[in-house]
């Protein structure tokens, strides 16, 4: 795979070196175990994979080149370049300016930009629409774009399965970037439906065996639809495609159902099923995959605690948080400071969608077991960091040198 030129500090010669030797242990990556670090009477139980993908270090080479390569002149991102504060607050420092916000609310009028000016599309992506109006203001929207590959690849995949006459059912959260921007490139194509949950997908499933009156489609959907929509001729057939940090076993279990239930209304046979249902899975993104099944390799170890790091605003990184609290008390963290001592942690609460503080959050028992991973746009360097903070709170500084010397 491609290596990416990103700023060192984002790097950790530790975590590098565990990453290497497991790589080299285990080329086809099958070994989902975690990697088990014993500092005294502290024991990290490092997950399999984690940190920085190919598409969030691919979009952070790009955007720092982009400033390298344009002195003097105005750099702007349409949002954030990737949802990690750290690395958002870098670019800023460097005078890149936000043109709107995650959810798609404008920081300032398009009219403001100059064609001279330089814009970054983040690794998200954007919708056709946006690229349109930029290209309106003499500004090429793929001068410096960093969409992840594979994002693009479901774009091409629902583009594909669109022109063959399928109805686009994206799994994914309305507002966000991604999602926006996938509906976008798929309405161009075919008639589009977004499901947020397997609650919205069992709702679809009703519309599609026509057991609710179509009318109530528009307000159960409403701003989750592409225009002119007809629910009666638009669900005959249908092809599912995700927003690549969902949980992949939700998407496929989403797209299960829907098949199923397409098959059982128009009666028809298994051997038959891609005449209604096309085959998307192929739309999974791998990191995101990867991410999550080296968090369940990691929860059949038993542990104390778990810390998930990353941006609070990221949705890969809240799902590796969701499958850890079903195992044991799991604190979502966006770094280090996070640890504000050895009775008290800042943390993100996803179902208030709020940070709390909980103290008494560390066990008394040694030796400690603290399971740790990361979301997709996390650096390295933040997961040594976050060790190092519990290692010096709880008596055991890390000898960084020797850990990397016995990984190297």
């Amino acid at each position: 795979m491609k290596s990416f030129n990103v700023p060192v500090h984002y790097r950790s010669p530790l975590v590098t070196a565990i990453k290497q030797k497991r790589k080299a242990d285990d080329k086809m990556k099958k070994d989902f175990t975690p990697t088990t670090l014993e500092l005294g009477s502290l024991h990290i139980i490092l997950a399999r994979h984690f940190g920085f993908c190919y598409g969030v270090e691919n979009a952070i080479e790009i955007a720092f080149r982009a400033v390298e390569e344009n002195p003097g002149k105005r750099i702007f991102l349409l949002s954030e370049m990737i949802h990690n504060p750290g690395v958002n607050a870098d670019l800023q420092a460097l005078g890149i300016q936000f043109i709107m916000d995650t959810k798609g609310k404008m920081l300032m009028n398009w009219d403001d930009l100059q064609a001279d000016d330089v814009v970054i599309i983040p690794a998200f992506g954007t919708t056709l629409e946006t690229e349109q109006i930029l290209r309106d203001r003499g500004i090429n929207p793929t001068q410096y774009e960093t969409t992840c590959p594979f994002v693009e690849k479901v774009w091409n995949r629902a583009g594909k399965i669109g022109d063959d006459g399928y109805t686009i059912v994206v799994h994914g959260k309305p507002g966000h970037e991604e999602t926006r921007a996938t509906f976008s490139h798929s309405k161009a194509h075919t008639p589009t439906v977004v499901v947020k949950d397997m609650g919205q997908a069992e709702l679809l499933a009703r519309y599609i065996s026509q057991s609710l009156p179509a009318e109530q489609f528009y307000e159960d959907f409403k701003g989750q639809f592409s225009e002119g929509f007809d629910v009666n001729k638009d669900l005959q057939r249908i092809g599912v495609v995700n927003q690549t940090t969902m949980l992949a076993s939700e998407t496929q279990a989403i797209a299960d159902y829907l098949k199923e239930a397409t098959l059982d209304h128009f009666g028809t046979p298994s051997n038959k099923a891609g005449e209604r249902v096309a085959d998307t899975r192929d739309t999974l993104c791998y990191a995101t995959n990867d991410n999550q099944s080296a968090v369940a390799g990691m929860l059949e170890t038993d542990a104390d605690l778990a810390l998930v790091i990353g941006g609070y605003n990221s949705s890969n990184t809240s799902h590796l948080a969701e499958l850890c609290e079903l195992k044991l008390p799991t604190y979502y963290i966006c770094d280090e400071h996070c640890i504000v001592s050895e009775n008290e942690i800042r943390h993100f609460n996803m179902h208030n969608n709020d940070e709390e503080t909980t103290k008494g959050f560390l066990p008394l028992q040694r030796p400690l077991r603290v399971m740790i991973t990361s979301g997709a746009s996390c650096p390295d360097a933040l997961v040594e960091r976050v060790i190092n903070r519990l290692a010096d709170m709880t008596g055991n500084a890390v000898k960084t040198q020797q850990l990397i010397d016995a990984w190297s």
